[in-house]
């Protein structure tokens, strides 16, 4: 199974492919109202850090934990840019685990267990596979989720 193509945007615009080619992207499911939500503020430190050597940020908005993410896409787009001021790409509002998984979802978890909670973390290599999964509980600026970007962007 590969990367999917046909993502969209928080504003359900295509997500150029382009965006993610040949790039480590950093898929994590966010959410608005949660404990872990300050961990927007170092996912944005890594796209400062790493942004120029080809790592790729994206968020991904999901309301299965504790309805943690109720907002409309303009609610998100504006509570992310005005709190932490995200300037990555967030994808439109998904379903990470259950029987309406998302495509994009259905790739990065394979067969493994589910997602626990939000701000779970797959970094995916520039060939597009599932290099490795990172818990809810690891933070951005956790030394073997740092390590391994390093490693992935070469």
């Amino acid at each position: 199974m590969a990367l999917p193509t046909a993502l969209k945007t928080l504003d359900g615009a295509p997500l150029s492919p382009e965006t993610l080619e040949n790039k480590v992207v950093l898929f994590v499911n966010v959410a608005s109202k949660c404990g872990l939500t300050p961990q927007y503020s170092g996912l944005v430190a890594l796209d400062q850090e790493y942004g120029d050597r080809g790592l790729v940020i994206v968020g991904v908005p999901c309301n299965q934990f504790g309805a943690q993410e109720p907002g409309t896409p303009d609610e998100i787009k504006d509570f992310t840019k005005t709190k932490y001021d995200v300037d990555f790409t967030l994808l439109e509002k998904q379903d990470v685990n259950g029987a309406n998984r998302s495509p994009l979802y259905q790739f990065l978890v394979g067969n493994g267990p589910d997602i626990a909670w939000n701000f779970g973390k797959f970094l995916v290599g520039r060939d597009g596979e599932v290099i490795e999964r990172f818990e809810p509980q690891t933070a951005p600026d956790d030394a073997n989720l740092k390590a391994a970007i390093e490693k992935a962007l070469g």
